[in-house]
């Protein structure tokens, strides 16, 4: 992955999946039987950034690992009402720094920086 417009790219991506999961997993919390999913692109990202060549970041969906209730329903309402409060966090940051890079360029290219 080169340049820092396609790392925040894909990071604003990977974080829209992850909201979509929650959304999901939340609309099922008392749906019996319903196993939540899991959004991981972070570490992929990460490993990708760190290697000196550079690499490929890749999304991957998995099942959530917690423990169903009686209802076979593994939902944590609590864990994913957290994971969606910090995932618009990252969200919003994400995108005003993908927003100030192409301030960046619009300026460099003799537009407003503004």
């Amino acid at each position: 992955m080169s340049g820092i417009v396609n790392v925040l790219q894909f990071a604003v991506d990977g974080l829209t999946q992850q909201q979509q999961a929650i959304a999901n997993n939340l609309a099922n919390s008392e749906t019996p039987g319903f196993t939540a999913s899991d959004v991981n692109f972070q570490s992929s990202l990460q490993q990708a950034l760190a290697s000196p060549q550079g690499g490929t970041a890749s999304l991957s969906v998995t099942a959530d690992p917690a423990m169903p209730g009686t209802d076979g329903n593994n939902v944590d309402t609590g864990n994913q009402v957290v994971n969606a409060e910090q995932n618009t966090l990252q969200y919003q940051a994400t995108v005003e720094l993908l927003n100030a890079q192409y301030r960046l360029v619009a300026g460099a290219a003799g537009g407003s920086f503004a």
